[in-house]
């Protein structure tokens, strides 16, 4: 701690995809569909650092003709519609919100995904209750990585950037995180980080259940 700093009330802030729900599989079933029709990129794991937004800013880069991209967003509207919600929460989701909020902790999720599609997946698995707030990717005009919605969720606790705590999978968490001032956890899955980003984060880790572990440690010893 900090010589004269005096604590606020902590905050734990979750990304949603790949973070808290393994959802990334029918995300990239959803980009595969979306763009089929049309000349585009090879999708690989370069499309990670464009997660975390809305589509329609990264579904230009994608294609090779720009033009297409409204016709390949109402086919990625159709397929979510179809299959958006197959999805469900890591193991071990329900209990580290719980034992969160049982340790005097915030939680909240930032994600880059429509607030119907979160709200939905959300209350379906039952974790409403277990969540402060909520804040997506259409509720302001901003997105990851520019630090608005982190910043209305420590006016709204009012707490402080050194007492929160963030986990996302994507290199748009990573920046994400660094812009706000936030000590932020990033889940690697399978990838190389450049450094650049690497360099932005407090930790890295493999899987979600680290990330988890890492969020409780911290809560639980106050640092």
């Amino acid at each position: 701690m900090i010589a004269g700093y005096r604590r606020g009330p902590r905050v734990a802030v979750f990304d949603l995809d790949g973070t808290l729900f393994d959802s990334l599989p029918t995300v990239l079933r959803a980009i595969r569909y979306a763009l089929e029709p049309f000349d585009s990129h090879p999708l690989t794991m370069e499309i990670f650092p464009r997660l975390g937004g809305p589509p329609e800013r990264f579904f230009p880069t994608l294609l090779r003709n720009p033009e297409d991209t409204a016709a390949a967003l109402e086919r990625l509207s159709t397929f979510i519609a179809e299959h958006g919600w197959n999805a469900s929460p890591f193991a071990g989701v329900p209990e580290l919100l719980a034992t969160l909020r049982r340790a005097g902790v915030h939680t909240a999720v930032w994600t880059g995904r429509d607030r119907i599609s979160t709200l939905e997946l959300v209350n379906r698995h039952s974790l409403g209750p277990l969540l402060d707030a909520v804040v997506c990717g259409d509720d302001f005009p901003t997105h990851k990585p520019h630090p608005e919605g982190m910043r209305v969720l420590l006016a709204r606790f009012e707490a402080h950037a050194a007492d929160a705590i963030f986990a996302g999978d994507s290199d748009v968490d990573a920046l994400s995180g660094a812009a706000s001032g936030v000590r932020t956890i990033l889940i690697q899955t399978g990838r190389t980080l450049p450094d650049d980003i690497a360099s932005k984060v407090w930790r890295i880790v493999s899987r979600p259940d680290e990330a988890y572990g890492l969020v409780l440690a911290w809560a639980s010893d106050g640092a």
